[in-house]
């Protein structure tokens, strides 16, 4: 994960670099706009970072492998979808929730299962998207999307 992330901040230096070549102005906006991002996101990072560990020292590894672990596919990403579709946050989120996940012995179907529901299906906010479109079409999106979620976990896996 190290390597990945000063693989990025390498290649985004270049950028940069590049860009104040061309238009030293419009890079220091670049950079002003990349600031205020980052005071904007780093609460939202330092939550989940805080979460995770939360996570990792009070949930057992015996839970999430018995959940979530490849020794019942099925059952195993069923729960995965689940847990994803009934979570609630930025999608960000889930991405480093479903590597601690995996870390602890979860299989990387239902993992995977984990972040498209996260981000596809909306069990807590059901009821909202049943008022703005009618509970017929809130209830088929959700249905169809949590299956598409568990089809993509599957195809991830490369059990498809």
């Amino acid at each position: 994960m190290i390597t990945t992330g000063l693989i990025y901040l390498i290649l985004i230096s270049f950028l940069y670099i590049i860009v104040f070549r061309k238009d030293a102005m419009r890079g220091r906006q670049s950079l002003l706009a990349a600031r205020q991002t980052l005071w904007r996101m780093a609460p939202l990072l330092l939550a989940i970072f805080a979460l995770i560990g939360l996570f990792q020292e009070f949930v057992p590894t015996e839970m999430i492998q018995t959940w979530l672990g490849a020794d019942n596919h099925l059952l195993s990403l069923l729960n995965g979808g689940l847990i994803g579709a009934i979570a609630i946050g930025p999608p960000v989120a889930a991405f480093p929730i479903a590597g601690s996940f995996i870390a602890t012995g979860a299989w990387p179907p239902a993992a995977a299962a984990f972040i498209v529901s996260w981000v596809s299906v909306g069990v807590v906010t059901l009821p909202v998207e049943a008022h703005v479109f009618g509970w017929r079409f809130a209830l088929w999106r959700n249905l169809i999307t949590f299956i598409a979620a568990l089809l993509i976990g599957l195809l991830i896996g490369g059990l498809v």
